[in-house]
């Protein structure tokens, strides 16, 4: 069963952490083109992403209550330090993509979709905030997950 949760856990990190980093540190660049279409998408992919990555952490509990091969031992304990650090710094990721990128990234492509990709004068999201949002946003979930990424690496204290 070890192997069947690495695996599982190792593929789902892979296929839907991944795409989530790149869609939120990405996104900007649709902000960028006043281009509704992009921005669009960026905000559905993170919202997919966001969501399915909720699987990364299932697994991850599977996971760490399976017995390795190698030691004998179970993988992990959920008192560890590394484990509910990590647990902590994705669910902050997960909640900057939803609560923050993408409003941001719905608001941006409404008002782009409403104006023909001008901003309207007056509107609280101007072009360069939304875009200094996203892209912040975007930078602080690609550190949080590298940060994951490496704790999960190094386990330390285990």
């Amino acid at each position: 069963m070890f192997k069947v949760m690495l695996f599982l856990h190792l593929l789902t990190a892979i296929f839907a952490i991944g795409p989530l980093v790149h869609a939120v540190t990405t996104a900007s660049r649709g902000l960028r083109r006043s281009d509704p279409e992009a921005i669009a998408a960026s905000s559905r992919m993170t919202k997919i992403y966001a969501g399915a990555s909720i699987l990364t952490v299932i697994f991850g509990f599977g996971l760490m209550s399976s017995t390795s091969p190698y030691t004998g031992k179970k993988v992990a304990s959920f008192s560890e330090p590394w484990i509910w650090i990590s647990l902590l710094l994705w669910l902050i990721a997960a909640a900057v993509s939803i609560a923050v990128v993408v409003p941001a990234l719905d608001k941006a492509s409404d008002t782009f979709a409403l104006t023909g990709g001008e901003s309207a004068a007056g509107t609280e999201t101007t072009p360069s905030s939304a875009v200094a949002r996203v892209a912040a946003s975007g930078g602080v979930v690609g550190i949080l997950m590298a940060v994951v990424v490496a704790l999960m690496v190094w386990q330390p204290g285990h």
